[in-house]
């Protein structure tokens, strides 16, 4: 075990299910589903018309005074990872830069920000199609063609002299660490959705080897755009189903696809000595990280899983804990077919007949595929099933698929002790898996 240990103190989640940890994890406890008819854009286009959508979220309300006009360059993407910051702050009962100029404490900052990292996962932002479409039409000549030469004397200047900013990954990390003023390494990672575990491996990482003493971690990510919906429907990964409460089934024989979503959250890591110090409330310690990468396909996954298994061993290595110790999976669990029966065969490589016999919670049902942001609402979920000692009920899970096997609770919350727990995560496209590894606070 590391000589540095990390534990978990704050949970910011921001889902279809509400704003909040709390709102997450009281919707999935009552069996709420996040997944309905698209708003934002006509998508009767496409073959898929829902989605799980964010709602009543004003992004201005999560900042100070002085930063509201920065929020004008935020795409939607990183306005998510914005929001959950600030909850998970807020939740960890840490006085940052932003706290105090919101006057919501009178000071010192609890943190030395020379010493308070972030490593965010963001996925590949798509542009605001109706502001570039308008500035591209400005740029249209008399034959009805684009003109390069009108655009740029005339198409680049509707656009705002900023506009790129809004779509560049690295801004998710660049506005949460200036807002709370995070000096110490920061990283963006982007691996689809694998991006969050490995966001929060390394900043587990960062806290070990004594660089940080708290980092601010996780994803965010929004596929609720005609771009986002476009790519995932030409790559055959979206349900056939149109029906909100039913369409994505993590794991059932059933499942034919997931559902596009937006989301994410932003965990707060410490050093535990230092945890302790403040008095900070613990929802877990953080004990192993394992990642890889294989080279199957770019579009399929290896149908045994075996990146998915090379992660989850390194990762229990790492933690020191045998496949005997793990009493509970936080599954990935998109409702791929493929992908739900390479996930099921990599952890049962590892750990055996235990893969089938110990609870596992799949969520995806009820909120969808969050992309980047995906991993760390799974692992914070993860963390207050430790807390409370209770999995939420996997959405519209009914019949097991033979070839998954997996014990998903369903139907209502189970009650059982918990103090071990695994969470993977896999990239649906590029072959990048992570697991982490996390347990009850042990003295």
């Amino acid at each position: 075990m590391n000589s540095r240990r990390v534990v978990i103190t704050g949970l910011g989640l921001v889902t279809p299910l509400g704003i909040g940890a709390e709102a997450t994890w009281n919707g999935l406890l009552e069996g709420k589903n996040g997944i309905s008819n698209i708003e934002p854009f006509d998508p009767s286009g496409f073959k898929a018309r829902i989605a799980g959508q964010i709602t009543q979220m004003k992004t201005a309300d999560f900042v100070p005074k002085t930063y509201r006009k920065s929020v004008k360059i935020m795409a939607r993407d990183i306005e998510i990872a914005v929001v959950a910051s600030y909850l998970a702050v807020k939740d960890a009962g840490l006085v940052t830069k932003c706290i105090l100029d919101r006057k919501e404490a009178d000071g010192p900052v609890s943190v030395d920000p020379s010493r308070f990292g972030a490593n965010i996962g963001a996925g590949l932002i798509c542009a605001d199609l109706t502001e570039l479409a308008g500035a591209l039409a400005s740029a249209v000549n008399e034959q009805g063609t684009f003109d390069i030469r009108r655009w740029g004397r005339e198409g680049m200047s509707n656009l705002t002299p900023l506009w790129l900013l809004k779509f560049l990954p690295n801004m998710l990390s660049c506005h949460v660490t200036i807002v709370h003023d995070a000096q110490a390494p920061s990283n963006t990672i982007t691996c689809a959705e694998a991006s969050s575990h490995l966001a929060i491996g390394e900043a587990f990482r960062t806290i070990t080897r004594g660089d940080a003493d708290v980092c601010i971690c996780g994803g965010a990510e929004s596929k609720l755009n005609p771009m986002g919906l476009l790519r995932q429907e030409l790559l055959g990964r979206l349900s056939r189903s149109n029906d909100p409460g039913t369409a994505c089934r993590p794991f059932d024989i059933a499942h034919d696809g997931t559902v596009i979503s937006e989301g994410g959250g932003l965990l707060i890591l410490e050093e535990l000595e230092h945890a302790k110090a403040r008095g900070a409330n613990i929802y877990a310690e953080l004990v192993g990280f394992g990642a890889s990468s294989n080279t199957h396909n770019w579009h399929t996954p290896d149908p045994q899983g075996r990146g998915i298994a090379l992660a989850i061993r390194k990762a229990l290595k790492d933690a020191e804990v045998d496949a005997d110790s793990i009493d509970m999976l936080a599954t990935f669990g998109t409702g791929i077919v493929e992908h739900d029966q390479s996930e099921a065969r990599g952890v049962r490589t590892v750990l055996g007949a235990r893969a089938g016999e110990i609870p596992a919670m799949a969520i995806k049902g009820a909120i969808g595929n969050n992309g980047a942001g995906s991993g760390a609402i799974d692992l914070a979920v993860a963390a207050l099933c430790l807390k409370n000692n209770t999995i939420p009920p996997a959405a519209n899970v009914l019949n097991i698929d033979p070839q998954c096997a997996f014990k998903v609770v369903t139907g209502k919350p189970m009650t059982a002790p918990i103090n071990a727990v695994l969470s993977v995560a896999y990239a649906l496209g590029g072959g990048q898996n992570a697991a982490l590894v996390m347990k009850k606070l042990e003295s």
